[in-house]
Order: C-alpha cells, then structure tokens, then sequence
C-alpha cells in the first residue's frame, strides 16, 4: 500500500493501517497535534483504516478543517458536562460551526452563571484525559441504545437513516453520543475554549416543534488565539445595529407593540426618508420605473390564485376564520400579484413592453420570535419592489439590468465589496414545494447560470431556496455575527403570468404570455438600514446622516449668528442643528464627535465679523476658518455626488 503524502513523499505499509498509526509512524510529535486526515481529498476521523493506495494528509488544529474536529470534540464535551450537571437534560444535536460550535438541549433556558459552571465541568472532563473510542450499531440496536437512555431527539434521528445503515457512536469515558465524527483521539487535545452564549432553537429548525436550548461555544489550539477572538467579539457587539442603532437613538422596540414591530424614531425615519426618496427617484428618472401604489391586504382570494395561499399561508397575518366569515382577509407579504392586476386593467402590445412596475411596498410577514433581531428580521417591513412585464425575448436583457441596478445601489452605499451572489434554485427532490414542470424550472436556471458567467459575477448554488415559482439570485451579507441574510433579490418567473391570465398582443395579433421579473433594487430599507449601522460603525456618509452638519456657538453671545448660519444651511436642503446649550467648546465639539456626526462649525467673534465659520470634521479634524457659502458648495457637492469620505483621524479630540 503506498501512501503520498503532502509533500509528496511516498511512504509503504505492508499491511493496512490507520491514519493515527501512519502520523504515529512519521513522527511521534505530529500523532501527538493530529486531528484528522485528508484522504485523497476527503477528511476522515484518526480512527479511519487505509488498506489502499491514497493521497494523506494529516490535519492538526493549525489546519481549518482540523480546528473543526476540535470544536467538534469540545461540542461532546459539552455535551457530557450538561448531563453531569442537569441528568434530565436531552441531547439533540451538536455540530461545529464556522465561529465554533453549538449543542442543543431539551432544558429549561441555561443561564450566564449555568455557562460558568458548565464551562468548569468541562475543564474537568478535559483534564480526566477520556479516549475517546468509536463503535457502530444496526439501525435497530442503535435505536434500542438510544431509548433505553430516554434520548429522543436521537431516536428521531437513526429513525430517519436508512434500514440498511451502520451508525457511529464515540464513547468518552462512558459519556456516549450519536455521531459519524471525525473526533479528536483524547479529551486533552482541547487546549482552550470558551462557552459564549445561550438561545433558544426549534428542534430542526421547525416552529412548530420543540424549542430548545442551545449553547454557542468556541474553541482554539492556543489560549492567545482564544483571546484575541474573545476581544474581537467584545468589539463586534459595540457595532450590533441592536445595540449602537438604539444608541443613536435610530430606532426602539416596546413591548406592549409587539416583537419584530420597531419604532423608527426621528433620525432612523429621516435616513429611511432619504434613502427611499434617492431609490425612487433614481429608479423613475434613470431606469424607466413607473410608481404603483397598492393595499396593505387583500381577500384570500387574491391569495389563492398566486399560490401563495397554498405554498406560504404559515407566514401570513391572516384577518377572520375562513369557517365562520364570509370574507377573509391577509396583510400582504408581496406585492407581484397586486401589481399584476394594475398590468391586466389594461391591454398591452408587444410594442408596450418591457413595463417596470416600482413600488416603495410596505409588507407583513410572521416570522418566529426566535428568529426576529433588531431591524434584520422584523414582522412589518418596507422594500425598494418592483416587477418587469416583458417579452421572452426582452428577458435576458431586462434580467442583467436588474443586476446593474442593485450593483450601482451597493456602490452607492459603499457596500459592493461585502457581498456574496447566490442562484437560488428548486429542489427536483421535493417537487410538491413548487408549481411548474421540471422543464421549465431547469431551462430557466441555465439561463441565469449562463447571465452571471456573462457578467463574471462569482456565484454558489443553493438547491431549495428558490420562491415557490421560480429561481433567484440573492444578493447576501453577513451580519456583524457571520450570519447571512439576504439583502436584494432578483427573480426569473416564467409561470405566473399564466395563472394571472396575463398576455400582451404580439405582432400577429395574437395573445402570448410574458415573463416577470421580481426585484428589488436596495431591498428591505429596515435591513439595509442596520447593515450601515455596522459597517460604518455609525458614521454614515455624509448624505445619509440624519444630522449633517451641527453649529456650535463659542458663547452665548454668537447665538444669533449660529442661527443665521442653520437658516442658510437648511435653505440650501442641508440637514442641520444648533448646540445652544451654556457650555464649554471643546465640551460641545467632544459631544458632536460622540454623535459620529460629519461636520461641525464652530462660529465667535471673528467668524461673525467676516462671515465664515471654523470648520471641524469627522473625517480630518481641524479643517480651518472657510467662507460660509465656499463651505455650503463644497458640502452640497458632498450630498448631491453622495461621497464616501473615509475616515483620517481616530482620536477624540481633547476638552479645553
């Protein structure tokens, strides 16, 4: 058997032999760090036997997926020191994640303090230095096992597996789970680690199962490693949008209104303002839009005819009890199907087309408590939405436009470079989830695939994340926590307009179907809105702050010259405040720092005499003395290009 190693040397065994024993045979100090193979490709657990010919490489936690195989193992530790400390806990599941690793419990919520006391259980399952070993059982002995240990959540999941499967378990010192591996070979390959938080998580995603409770942890080869992530993460909740957005006083939440309900306070709404006025105008006056505006429910009727009473009913607010009212009503969570029938009341050439339908849309979702945060996922929400009635043969063209406008939004916004594009397509494996034949589905699909190699827009496919009529593009972030959420879509339909009953007259005269296209230009403005509160940590360009510019008296006696300064501000559609309050000005410039606002003008006696002001900003500090018009031109210059300056200066200044 010859084995090619990473370096390519070729070692031979005579016999078959397992990855540990061939890191073993190479040096006793690499069998010491080994967290797993790669065999020809493929990561496989130490424990694995070679009886062939392959490629190996021997994975340590210096390697991704080796640090994967620790956090995997620290996840069962975890495991293990819950059911010590609370035996009537049930297991679920416990993977490694890109950030670490999680565990999911049947328990009631586990608090800070539960952690701590984990987190020590854990040191001492670490110190007792368990092997960990691994044995596999029939589908049938492994569901035996599992029931006399009263764990089902993994009843459920070997009940789920194939009749004819082996399955894995590892035992740890007599702490046994569930697992196809790979694992570390002993407890004391966890070096350092760390338990971050608790939350609640449906039992496989579904709310209408279980709700659980889950502990993130994480875990690394080096305690300096751990530390450094520990500090990052310190930092990366000072730029939660949920926590500095409730700050800036942008938006709160109240109880009594309801979850997932936000309340846009002054400065929120004005950003929000901004950024629908710019959408509007930017897609009526340069891409050819024309405005809709439509109800906030309709009958279930409406419903039906889209599908989306069929497919999507779970995720509506519905109004009245179809048993007992004549009429029932649902909060719209889309607009395509009241914007088809603004297109039918009134019949179209071939000639009419393609029409672009756009509308700042106002929708209703009811989404999970547990999956609701700050203004990411909320239950009322507002997008840039719009739909394209075209031709098939318009299709492609109007399709990669739709993609130059969302990329010309997130240039705009200075966001273009934290993206990712996603092909949303159909599960052929599920077909009930979706209406259309397997033709239609699969020819569309190149097509896209086909419009993004074009473009020469990397991409990844997702099987079963397309709507129920048709695939998208998704347009993804992620959030200051690594999680993903969707920022714009683009979607091809080629079969709504059928059941809408939807054609436009061709040149022959006669009736023929057009396509759709469902988009949104910027997404959903709440989204959108926290998204900046992260990336810019606060400190927005200059054109989207709610606050632009904010004039600061040296003393109560240049109070009236700070006003005449607003009044010219706000005359030329500046967004600016006076600070008239009886303090200091190095207090007050140390205040508008605070606020991350752009530009501050200090005013006294000499800027009164010559009609200038003495500029300070958040992106140079100390500008100097200007004319208080040459500051207005190069200001509106600023809003009206929408510039981006970056920031030059770091240190707050100091109180004089």
């Amino acid at each position: 058997m010859k084995i090619t190693l990473k370096d390519g040397f070729v070692k031979e065994y005579g016999s078959a032999m397992s990855i540990y024993e061939i890191a073993k045979d190479i040096s006793e100090g690499l069998a010491r760090v080994a967290c797993a193979g790669e065999v020809d490709g493929e990561v496989a657990d130490l424990r694995t036997v070679l009886d062939q010919d392959c490629t190996l490489n021997i994975l340590t936690a210096n390697d991704a997926e080796g640090l994967r195989v620790v956090r995997h193992t620290c996840s069962h530790v975890m495991a293990e020191a819950v059911k010590r400390l609370f035996p009537e806990a049930k297991l679920a599941i416990g993977p490694s994640i890109d950030t670490g690793y999680y565990y999911d419990f049947e328990h009631t919520p586990f608090s800070r303090e539960d952690l701590d006391q984990i987190e020590a259980e854990m040191k001492k399952i670490i110190k007792e230095g368990h092997e960990l070993k691994r044995f596999t059982l029939s589908r049938a002995e492994a569901v035996k096992f599992m029931e006399e240990r009263n764990e089902p959540y993994k009843v459920e999941l070997i009940q789920d597996l194939p009749e004819d499967a082996e399955i894995s378990f590892y035992d740890q010192g007599g702490f046994v789970d569930l697992c196809a591996g790979p694992h570390l070979m002993n407890t004391k390959g966890i070096k350092a680690f760390k338990l971050t938080s608790s939350s609640g998580a449906y039992w496989r995603g579904d709310s209408n199962r279980a709700m659980l409770q889950r502990i993130y942890g994480t875990a690394f080869n080096k305690k300096e490693e751990l530390a450094e992530y520990l500090e990052y993460l310190e930092n990366i909740k000072l730029r939660d949008h949920n926590k500095l957005g409730r700050e800036m006083e942008l938006f709160t939440t109240v109880d009594v209104i309801g979850q997932g309900l936000p309340l846009l306070m002054p400065k929120g709404a004005k950003m929000i303002q901004t950024m629908q006025r710019w959408i509007e105008d930017l897609e009526d006056n340069e891409w050819g839009y024309i405005r809709t505006k439509t109800p906030l429910m309709a009958k279930s009727d409406l419903y039906r005819l889209s599908g989306h009473w069929d497919h999507y009913k779970e995720g509506m607010f519905v109004l009245g009890d179809e048993e007992k009212d004549k009429e029932v009503f649902a909060l719209r969570p889309m607009t395509c199907p009241f914007q088809y029938f603004v297109y039918k009341a009134t019949q179209h050439s071939y000639r009419d087309l393609p029409l672009r339908y756009g509308e700042t849309s106002t929708l209703f979702r009811n989404e999970d408590s547990g999956e609701m945060h700050g203004l990411t996922r909320v239950r009322q929400f507002t997008i840039s939405e719009g739909h394209l009635i075209v031709r098939p043969d318009q299709m492609v063209e109007e399709f990669k436009k739709c993609i130059a406008l969302a990329q010309h939004c997130l240039k705009t916004l200075g966001v273009e470079e934290d993206v990712t594009y996603h092909l949303s397509k159909w599960d052929p494996e599920d077909t009930q989830k979706y209406i259309g034949e397997p033709e239609v589905w699969e020819e569309t699909q190149e097509h896209m695939r086909n419009i993004m190699n074009e473009l020469q827009i990397p991409f990844v496919e997702d099987v079963g994340e397309a709507a129920f009529y048709g695939p998208k593009i998704d347009i993804n972030t992620k959030n200051v926590y690594g999680k993903e959420d969707t920022m714009i879509t683009i979607q091809w339909d080629a079969l709504l307009a059928a059941q809408f009953d939807m054609y436009y007259i061709d040149q022959n005269g006669d009736k023929v179907r057009p396509y759709i296209i469902h988009r949104t230009s910027m997404g959903c403005y709440e989204r959108t809105l926290a998204w900046l509160i992260e990336k810019y940590e606060g400190k927005f360009p200059t054109w989207l702050c709610p606050v632009q510019v904010r004039v600061l008296p040296i003393s109560d006696k240049y109070e009236d010259y700070a006003q005449k300064v607003l009044a010219k501000l706000k005359s030329n559609g500046i967004l600016a405040e006076v600070d008239s309050r009886s303090e200091k000005i190095g207090f007050k410039i140390r205040e508008a720092r605070l606020a991350k606002l752009p530009y501050m003008l200090v005013v006294g006696q000499q800027e009164e005499a010559d009609g200038t002001v003495s500029v300070r900003s958040r992106f140079a500090g100390d500008e100097g003395v200007k004319p208080l018009d040459g500051f207005i031109d190069q200001i509106c210059k600023e809003i009206r290009m929408k510039e981006i300056r970056r920031e030059e200066i770091k240190d707050e200044p100091k109180q004089k």
